[in-house]
């Protein structure tokens, strides 16, 4: 009698239920390791928290969609990162939901799931989960955009046209790396014979006048802010380094990739069992314009962005590896044919799940292991809460006024902007980045300047003191890390300036 695999048959008949299983345990897995290991935002959260609670058109952390969602969030949450957290594993599961559709409509339900599978093991090696702004909210409106361009290149479907031109407004408000991504669209369209056909008619046009209306705003902020314009290009001894750079860009994206080639030569006939009748996931056989649209769309994103990253010497690739990496799935199950046989069914479970968890787990253990080492800090363990509760409540003991504003170094002062009050960030060390503030009206409504402190005194870095000289330190206040190990306590100096009438 012939066995299959549980999985197997599931993802034959339900395919749809599988993917949401898949998807939905991957983020109660990262929301987990967020409530239970982070006691303060990953990477830059808490400065682009701080700097949505401005709502600003524009800033220099980018276009403001994702700086507004995230305060939003952050609020509705009632001032936890929870809510923030949730709405980047929202990000997450649209963006797969919207992969399995794209691919129903190419390879079909069934390989589907599998091009979903293989590209959730691409952004979980590749991006940050839990660390939400432009990368991660681009992550959705790009495979919304893919999806409907699909629809409306390979199927025709005219009604799609709409819900096309709020993705691309929406996507010009999130990242700069949109004009690239819609320009890639165009090239592609008038490459096609269907794209051509399709850009003919009049929708395109409509379409292009709700584009102009959403991003009507922020590029108006650009040509007030004088920041609309290309960098400079390289000077002939630069090409050397910087094609040494790209090279190292393009080899991070193949290391983030690194799963789905490792997956798909597992599942090849060397690793077969003897005898081994293998299930087969079938498909409809796939058109030359939908294979041509996967595949320019799996390698262009990609290539484009190492390339203009290179060239002009952006430290990261433009747009996220989330982003330029998301078709890299179905394009493997595009090659792999019209059958694909599920060879070692339990060895390629096995792995894929190592794939998927590995991440969280390396987070967890360095949340507990890396402090004993004594080699470096972990961001994630510093007591967000007790910090900004402390500043805020020893402002208000001392001058009786409510914290309006915080300045000093820029991550621990946006710790203490999360606290309730929600006080201003002032980066005085660059004034431009904050508008709402400047010296002069922080002098006015007073604040508290925060510095790491190097000795028991609490001295300021002479860089603080020149821009604050008139302040007192206090007595430096210590911090315990979520865990403490052989690194010492976090000791965070500051003082008070007090604001004027006080």
């Amino acid at each position: 009698m012939r066995f299959t695999s549980l999985v197997i048959e599931l993802i034959r008949a339900r395919p749809r239920l599988i993917v949401w299983i898949a998807v939905l345990l991957q983020a109660a897995m990262w929301l987990l390791v967020a409530l239970l290991f982070y006691r303060s935002p990953p990477g830059s959260l808490a400065t682009l928290l701080a700097f949505g609670r401005e709502y600003q058109i524009g800033t220099d952390l980018g276009p403001p969609l994702s700086v507004w969602l995230a305060d939003i969030a952050y609020r509705a949450a009632g001032g936890h990162m929870f809510g923030v957290y949730v709405l980047a594993e929202l990000c997450e599961i649209a963006t797969f939901i919207a992969l399995y559709h794209l691919g129903r409509a190419v390879v079909g339900a069934q390989q589907a799931v599998l091009a979903v599978l293989l590209t959730m093991t691409v952004l979980a090696f590749s991006s940050s989960a839990l660390d939400f702004g432009p990368l991660v909210l681009a992550r959705p409106l790009w495979a919304l955009l893919l999806l409907h361009s699909w629809q409306i290149i390979g199927q025709r479907r005219g009604n799609a046209w709409f819900a096309w031109s709020i993705e691309a407004g929406l996507l010009l408000l999130t990242t700069p790396a949109a004009i690239f991504l819609l320009a890639l669209l165009v090239i592609f369209a008038l490459a096609t014979a269907g794209g051509r056909r399709t850009l003919r008619a009049l929708d395109p046009l409509f379409a292009l006048v709700v584009v102009a209306v959403l991003a009507l705003p922020y590029a108006v902020w650009l040509m007030r802010a004088e920041t609309l314009v290309l960098p400079a290009l390289p000077q002939l001894a630069d090409l050397s380094p910087r094609a040494i750079h790209a090279a190292w860009l393009l080899g991070g994206l193949a290391l983030g990739a690194v799963a789905v080639p490792v997956l798909s030569f597992l599942n090849t006939p060397l690793f077969a069992g003897k005898g081994e009748e293998a299930p087969i996931i079938y498909r409809p056989p796939v058109e030359p314009l939908a294979r041509n649209f996967v595949y320019f769309f799996a390698l262009a994103p990609a290539l484009g962005a190492v390339l203009i990253s290179g060239v002009f010497g952006f430290e990261a690739v433009i747009g996220g590896p989330g982003v330029v990496l998301l078709m890299s799935g179905l394009a493997m199950v595009v090659v792999a044919g019209d059958l694909i046989a599920m060879r070692r069914a339990r060895m390629l479970r096995t792995v894929w799940l190592a794939a998927i968890v590995a991440p969280a787990v390396g987070v967890v253990l360095a949340v507990l292991f890396l402090p004993w080492t004594d080699t470096g800090e972990i961001a994630t363990s510093m007591p967000a809460r007790a910090i900004s509760d402390f500043f805020d409540e020893s402002f208000a003991r001392r001058t009786n006024h409510r914290l309006r504003a915080v300045a000093g170094e820029t991550q621990l002062a946006s710790l203490i902007t999360l606290h309730s009050g929600r006080p201003h960030l002032f980066i005085d060390a660059d004034p431009a980045r904050t508008p709402w503030m400047s010296q002069a009206k922080f002098s006015e409504s007073g604040g508290v300047v925060v510095w790491r402190a190097s000795d028991t005194a609490g001295t300021p870095p002479p860089e603080i003191l020149a821009r604050f000289p008139s302040i007192v330190p206090e007595v430096p206040r210590a911090f315990e890390w979520l865990v403490n190990g052989r690194q010492g306590l976090l000791r965070i100096g500051w003082a008070i300036v007090r604001p004027k009438g006080a």
